[in-house]
């Protein structure tokens, strides 16, 4: 394992950058000099970025360097799409402690890389420098749309359709699943060493939690995965969503925005919310409600859109798209009915990260 300290700041960026090629045209020059330069003469420029702390946004307990880096892009990514854009550009930049060495950092990269290729992003830049309290990262993407394309949070309007892609709850239901094997390993250490029993603690290091049957909610939770296809999808069927957002603190809470940015209200079905068939196992042996896993969870990152009523036979033409409701007048509220038609008030109750 190579220390980190050995290569220094720039002779990790260059181990980690030199052989990346970018591949779009607005490039003009990647990592290597002190800015990036980039060009978009005919185009809006759309920037996001996410900071993602070790022990708030991931445990290195069950995720990996590689899938941490494969997520890390796809959550920037993902927020392009979510404006109805196409990214062009990321940037990189790490705070590290010591126990990191440059393997794990290649394995990061990796992971980076392959978002990166899957949605032909050019990595162009970033900074790294030392940490004392763990593992920081912070990524900015940048993407670009023509000016008519781009799609904001404020277009909903009364009788639009709420549509969401994919099934929701898996990512959730995947951390629940990795968070209570990890609770099941550590009490099986916190025995063995009471009991001061060498053999068991040997046996511990082949541990292998049981995720059989739940494979889906694994990848749903560590394998991220940005919804540039449906973008993709409206194009070729004309169809453009009045607002949007993708799906990353819950449900409840991202359609909420847009009910206070669209000034709206609007009334969601739960028998219409997508919930794939390992969520729902997975919830009921945990006893939690599947719906409230649906609803709250987060780190989906679907999209969740709206459409002029006209468009309804267009959306009966996506696959993987799911009508869930409908946008009101703002004086009905936001609500939820039940599959035996009581209504209720939503809650925007999703993961929210400064409540650490």
């Amino acid at each position: 394992m190579t220390d980190i300290s050995k290569l220094g700041e720039f002779g990790l960026i260059h181990h980690l950058t030199d052989n990346i090629k970018t591949k779009n045209e607005s490039t003009i020059k990647g990592v290597g000099d002190d800015c990036a330069v980039l060009h978009y003469p005919d185009s809006e420029v759309l920037v996001t970025t996410d900071m993602l702390m070790e022990g708030v946004h991931f445990d290195l307990t069950y995720i990996d360097m590689q899938h941490l880096g494969y997520k890390s892009a796809m959550v920037n990514i993902s927020d392009i799409f979510a404006m109805n854009g196409t990214p062009r550009q990321l940037t990189v930049s790490m705070a590290l402690s010591k126990r990191f060495k440059v393997e794990d950092m290649e394995q990061f990269y990796s992971g980076l890389r392959m978002a990166c290729e899957k949605w032909g992003v050019d990595i162009v830049g970033g900074d790294t420098t030392s940490s004392y309290t763990g593992l920081a990262i912070s990524i900015t993407c940048i993407g670009e749309a023509r000016k008519e394309d781009v799609v904001y949070r404020n277009g909903a309007k009364d009788t639009d359709l709420i549509c969401v892609t994919g099934d929701l709850g898996a990512a959730y239901m995947g951390l629940q699943l990795l968070e209570r094997e990890k609770s099941v390993y550590y009490q099986q250490v916190d025995e063995a060493r009471k009991k001061n029993d060498k053999r068991a603690l040997e046996e511990l290091r082949d541990f292998q939690p049981d995720f059989a049957g739940k494979e889906y909610l694994l990848q749903r939770q560590l394998q991220t995965e940005a919804r540039g296809d449906i973008i993709a999808r409206f194009r070729e069927l004309n169809i453009h969503p009045t607002a949007m957002m993708d799906i990353s603190d819950g449900l409840s809470s991202e359609l909420m925005h847009i009910c206070k940015q669209s000034n709206c209200g609007c009334r969601i079905y739960e028998k219409n919310i997508p919930i794939d068939y390992q969520t729902a196992v997975m919830a009921e042996e945990m006893n939690m409600n599947v719906t409230t896993c649906a609803l709250n969870g987060g780190e989906d990152y679907e999209l969740l859109f709206t459409v002029p009523i006209g468009d309804h036979e267009k959306i009966q033409q996506m696959d993987g798209v799911k009508m869930i409701g409908h946008i009101t007048r703002p004086e009905l509220g936001q609500m939820l009915v039940t599959r035996d038609n009581q209504e209720f008030e939503l809650k925007a109750q999703g993961w929210n990260p400064l409540s650490k």
